[in-house]
Protein backbone atom coordinates (compact mmCIF):
# COMPACT_ATOMS: atom_id res chain seq x y z
CA UNK A 1 0.00 0.00 0.00
CA UNK A 2 1.13 3.49 -0.43
CA UNK A 3 1.73 6.41 2.40
CA UNK A 4 -1.55 8.20 0.74
CA UNK A 5 -3.95 5.04 1.06
CA UNK A 6 -2.67 4.54 5.11
CA UNK A 7 -3.01 8.11 6.26
CA UNK A 8 -5.45 8.72 8.77
CA UNK A 9 -7.31 11.63 11.04
CA UNK A 10 -8.92 12.04 13.92
CA UNK A 11 -13.05 12.80 13.84
CA UNK A 12 -14.25 14.27 16.65
CA UNK A 13 -18.08 13.48 17.04
CA UNK A 14 -20.47 14.17 19.88
CA UNK A 15 -23.58 11.25 19.87
CA UNK A 16 -27.41 11.68 21.05
CA UNK A 17 -27.92 7.38 21.42
CA UNK A 18 -31.65 5.89 21.05
CA UNK A 19 -32.69 8.33 17.95
CA UNK A 20 -35.00 7.06 15.25
CA UNK A 21 -32.54 6.70 13.26
CA UNK A 22 -28.61 7.41 12.83
CA UNK A 23 -28.38 10.58 10.84
CA UNK A 24 -25.40 13.02 10.68
CA UNK A 25 -27.17 16.50 12.34
CA UNK A 26 -24.28 19.41 11.83
CA UNK A 27 -21.14 20.58 12.35
CA UNK A 28 -20.72 22.25 16.51
CA UNK A 29 -17.60 22.73 18.93
CA UNK A 30 -16.58 21.53 21.89
CA UNK A 31 -15.49 23.24 25.06
CA UNK A 32 -11.81 24.32 23.79
CA UNK A 33 -13.21 25.75 20.18
CA UNK A 34 -12.72 22.56 18.24
CA UNK A 35 -14.81 21.17 15.07
CA UNK A 36 -17.01 18.38 16.25
CA UNK A 37 -19.86 16.28 14.11
CA UNK A 38 -22.92 16.54 16.07
CA UNK A 39 -25.00 12.57 15.19
CA UNK A 40 -27.73 10.92 16.14
CA UNK A 41 -27.75 7.24 16.67
CA UNK A 42 -30.57 4.98 16.00
CA UNK A 43 -29.34 2.83 18.69
CA UNK A 44 -29.42 2.65 22.56
CA UNK A 45 -26.01 3.39 24.98
CA UNK A 46 -26.65 -0.28 26.12
CA UNK A 47 -23.60 -2.90 26.36
CA UNK A 48 -21.54 -1.13 23.12
CA UNK A 49 -24.81 -0.94 21.15
CA UNK A 50 -24.03 2.56 20.75
CA UNK A 51 -20.64 2.44 20.11
CA UNK A 52 -21.35 -0.56 17.11
CA UNK A 53 -23.72 1.50 15.71
CA UNK A 54 -21.27 4.84 15.48
CA UNK A 55 -18.72 2.65 13.58
CA UNK A 56 -21.29 1.00 11.44
CA UNK A 57 -22.81 4.34 11.02
CA UNK A 58 -19.60 6.28 9.96
CA UNK A 59 -18.05 3.46 8.07
CA UNK A 60 -21.05 3.60 6.24
CA UNK A 61 -20.83 7.45 5.41
CA UNK A 62 -17.08 7.18 4.72
CA UNK A 63 -17.64 4.88 2.49
CA UNK A 64 -14.94 2.20 3.78
CA UNK A 65 -14.90 -0.53 5.52
CA UNK A 66 -15.69 -0.75 9.75
CA UNK A 67 -12.21 -2.25 9.99
CA UNK A 68 -10.83 1.19 9.05
CA UNK A 69 -12.83 2.95 12.05
CA UNK A 70 -11.32 2.83 15.23
CA UNK A 71 -13.10 4.57 18.55
CA UNK A 72 -9.87 5.89 20.23
CA UNK A 73 -11.40 7.62 22.93
CA UNK A 74 -14.85 7.97 24.90
CA UNK A 75 -16.16 4.81 24.92
CA UNK A 76 -18.24 5.76 27.96
CA UNK A 77 -19.40 8.91 26.89
CA UNK A 78 -21.65 11.32 24.31
CA UNK A 79 -18.16 12.83 22.76
CA UNK A 80 -15.68 10.50 21.21
CA UNK A 81 -12.57 10.63 19.14
CA UNK A 82 -12.53 7.77 16.20
CA UNK A 83 -9.74 7.60 13.56
CA UNK A 84 -10.28 7.07 10.41
CA UNK A 85 -9.18 7.16 6.95
CA UNK A 86 -8.10 10.75 5.95
CA UNK A 87 -9.39 10.42 2.17
CA UNK A 88 -12.43 9.75 3.18
CA UNK A 89 -12.74 12.53 4.86
CA UNK A 90 -14.31 14.38 1.99
CA UNK A 91 -17.23 12.51 2.13
CA UNK A 92 -18.75 14.10 5.49
CA UNK A 93 -20.66 17.14 5.42
CA UNK A 94 -19.04 20.51 4.77
CA UNK A 95 -17.94 22.29 7.83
Amino acid sequence: MSAASEATAQLTVRVTPNARRSEIMNWGMDEKGRSVLLLKLGAPAVDGKANAELVRFIAEVLDCPKSQVTLIRGEGSRQKMLEVPAAALSKLPAK
